[in-house]
């Protein structure tokens, strides 16, 4: 067990880096070490003691290693009804040999890429973890989608991971798109086995002018994984970009995600849903700054606590002087199933503009007992009725997925999971 306690703990990563993209490593490397590890104390972090956690779980601090994977795990995980293309990754990094693509995508490693602007969109000054991972991950995926080229069949970030000669994993995924482009984007991760491992993930996303980009998540490592991630975009004029993140399992995990709404008549739309038992401990920090008129932002993230589980959701929309007529939506309504469960919530509204439409709001409470009864009146048993209740509370997200293949699997899950944990 490990029992450093300062911005040391990474310094084997930091000092084995691989040379390419030297400048923006060592920027990485300075805000991480400026920084350091977040605090006990430190805001952002309040209820969510990743660093204490990371002390105490991970030992073999080292970027895991790849591993062997054969075509028939990938095929297995793939989730049932799927058409599209399929990146494979162990452990953060793309196996070609593995994958298979659409032609009109243009897919390498971003070793390849010399003049990539990586850190432009998710800045190291933001956040330690940013700069940690732009110092020291070991490779990532670039993916390009050309100017007016609409993608018709989503893409699969298909993602396995396990301990392997160190217990730290740092996937870094560049996502473009020009003017006019179309596409939608899976991000699935598979644990190999129950021991514990730290993730450290970043996304970059740069849609073009009139690009209409989806990102959909769905986090369902092992009990001891241990996450950070951090997905960040910069929506340009009338373009349009939908994120849903479904949380369903891990340790602890932190999602950090920022939209840029840099052009006019833009629009972001983010959707989450965090469904906990037992201990895990799941950490949503969104951040919506709009910076120009006539752009609108949607923000929903519902929880369903059971358990000792935790929830944080701390939502931030920023109104910049110029941009007016804004119109801007955020709202987080949580369910606790158990007195020991908690949710931490905190939705916040920071606006300079005078000619704006903002809302926001948050509800924490349990399970309506008149429409329980209701339900119950008309035949239908207790826990059925409850299962009913539950995922009509939780349908609300998982309609926004857009892709059907993957709302299937994931109304399969989250019923799956309602029908039989709680």
């Amino acid at each position: 067990m490990s029992t450093l306690t300062t911005q040391d703990t990474f310094t084997p990563i930091l000092e084995s880096a691989p040379s390419n993209f030297l400048e923006q490593r060592l920027q990485g490397k300075d805000q991480y070490l400026t920084q350091g590890l977040p605090a006990l104390k430190a805001e952002e972090y309040k209820f969510t003691l990743i660093r204490k956690k990371i002390e105490q779980t991970i030992s073999d601090i080292r970027n895991a290693h790849v591993f062997d994977l054969d075509r028939d795990q990938v095929n297995q995980s793939i989730f049932p009804g799927f058409d599209g293309s399929v990146l494979v990754f162990t452990n953060g990094r793309l196996n070609l040999e593995l994958s298979n693509y659409d032609e009109n995508l243009s897919i390498s490693k971003i070793s390849d890429q010399q003049d990539l602007p990586l850190g432009s969109i998710a800045k190291a000054e933001k956040d330690p973890f940013v700069g940690l991972n732009q110092a020291g991950f070991p490779d990532g995926v670039f993916i390009s989608v050309a100017k007016k080229v609409k993608i018709e069949k989503p893409v699969l970030l298909l993602s396995f991971n396990k301990s392997n000669e160190g217990q730290v994993i740092q996937p870094r995924v560049w996502i473009e798109a020009g003017d006019f482009a179309e596409a939608s984007f899976i991000d699935h991760s598979v644990s190999m086995d129950d021991s514990p491992y730290f993730i450290n993930k970043v996304v970059e996303i740069k849609g073009g002018v009139n690009s209409q980009l989806g990102y959909y998540r769905i986090q369902n490592e092992g009990a001891h994984a241990i996450e950070v991630s951090t997905l960040e975009t910069d929506i340009r004029e009338h373009s349009r970009f939908t994120s849903v993140n479904v949380s369903l399992s891990g340790d602890m995990v932190r999602n950090n995600l920022n939209l840029n709404l840099i052009g006019s008549n833009s629009e972001g739309n983010m959707y989450g849903l965090y469904l906990l038992n037992g201990k895990t401990h799941v950490d949503n920090h969104t951040n919506v700054d709009h910076t120009i008129p006539h752009a609108e932002s949607n923000e929903l993230y519902k929880g369903i606590l059971a358990d000792q589980s935790r929830g944080v959701f701390n939502g931030k929309i920023f109104v910049r002087q110029d941009a007016q007529k804004t119109n801007a939506f955020q709202q987080n309504n949580n369910i606790l199933l158990s007195e020991d469960a908690v949710v931490n919530t905190k939705p916040q509204l920071e606006i300079w503009a005078d000619d704006v439409k903002c809302s926001h709001g948050c509800t924490t409470g349990q399970l309506d007992e008149e429409a329980l009864f209701y339900l119950r009146a008309r035949g239908i048993d207790k826990t059925q009725a409850k299962g009913l209740l539950l995922y009509a509370f939780a349908g609300e997200v998982l309609e926004h997925i857009e892709e059907e293949s993957f709302r299937d699997y994931c109304i399969s899950l989250v019923s799956d999971r309602l029908g039989s944990k709680f």
